[in-house]
């Protein structure tokens, strides 16, 4: 059994037609890579050329509902951040990193770009799900706070370009964050790009926004994200205090002794404005009858050694 992923991978019958019959397990597996046109996929489903999916992506849920295919439903840590990168001006200044976040309603912002199809969240890369989970006062939208924060910084006159990867929900993400902070009064550009552009300079954007696959620990992703240095700091964020959080959380085993730190950790992240986070994911597939014991999984794991055709 072999496989590779792509952007979008569908799970399809061998081209010979080796099955073993009834309820056996699979003798081959096929992947193919679609691109990143969900429509694609549901023409794959019509025509009977897959089986299954490897993601469907909220806005496309309905529509393979209604081809009469089993849903499979996870609650994830995965995400999506508009990160700012401080080694760009104006983004090295906290005052403009802020008047955006308080400009952009997250509730909202979950609706338009992803159907709501997750919960909402806060700004600083830690789930509810994760053990050390600390809970901070909920945010609101303020945009006289906004203004005000962009015209002290004098940044009023400042064009933002928002970038995108050409996904279907990053761009739609993407569209309702921007249209948010041109209601703040804010002058937005929004650039979408092909995923072979957009990921060969994902780190160094200006103003970009990218998905985070759920890792099981917040500290997990809070030390790959912001610590100091980090290949995958997107928003070269350096803090000596937060990198010395950071090092203290990841020595305690124990998750309820890990959560003071931790929301020390979520302060800083959510105080710096370097995110503006939406959401948190929910995550789906679909697949015909015929294929058992197949479902989607919080991480994106693709485990089929125990997935079968029922063709009976």
């Amino acid at each position: 059994m072999s496989y590779e992923v792509g952007n979008r991978v569908e799970l399809k019958k061998r081209a010979d037609g080796k099955w073993w019959g009834g309820e056996a397990y699979l003798d081959g597996i096929e992947f193919i890579d679609y691109g990143t046109d969900p429509s694609a996929t549901v023409s794959a489903f019509e025509s009977g050329e897959i089986h299954a999916n490897y993601e469907t992506t909220a806005d496309f849920v309905d529509i393979l509902d209604s081809l009469g295919l089993v849903k499979s439903e996870v609650t994830t840590a995965t995400t999506i951040v508009a990160r700012t990168n401080v080694n760009n001006k104006p983004y090295d200044d906290d005052k403009v990193r802020r008047a955006l976040q308080r400009a952009v309603d997250n509730t909202t912002v979950l609706a338009l770009g992803y159907n709501n199809a997750g919960e909402v969240a806060e700004n600083h890369h830690v789930c509810p799900i994760h053990p050390e989970y600390a809970e901070l006062p909920k945010l609101e939208r303020n945009l006289d706070e906004a203004k005000a924060l962009m015209e002290e910084a004098g940044q009023m006159d400042h064009e933002h370009e928002l970038i995108t990867v050409d996904e279907d929900w990053h761009k739609n993400t993407g569209d309702a964050i921007a249209a948010q902070l041109r209601e703040a009064g804010f002058k937005v550009k929004r650039t979408v790009l092909p995923g072979s552009t957009f990921w060969n300079d994902w780190t160094k954007y200006p103003f970009s926004m990218t998905n985070w696959n759920m890792r099981p620990l917040g500290i997990q992703v809070v030390a790959l994200a912001y610590r100091t240095g980090e290949a995958w700091n997107e928003s070269a964020y350096s803090n000596p205090e937060l990198d010395k959080l950071i090092e203290e959380a990841l020595a305690i085993p124990d998750p309820d002794n890990r959560r003071e730190v931790m929301k020390q950790i979520e302060e800083i992240i959510q105080g710096s404005g370097i995110i503006l986070q939406p959401y948190w994911r929910k995550l789906y597939n679909h697949s015909v009858e015929a294929v058992k014991n197949h479902g989607m999984h919080q991480t994106f794991e693709i485990d089929l050694e125990k997935v079968w055709l029922d063709e009976g």
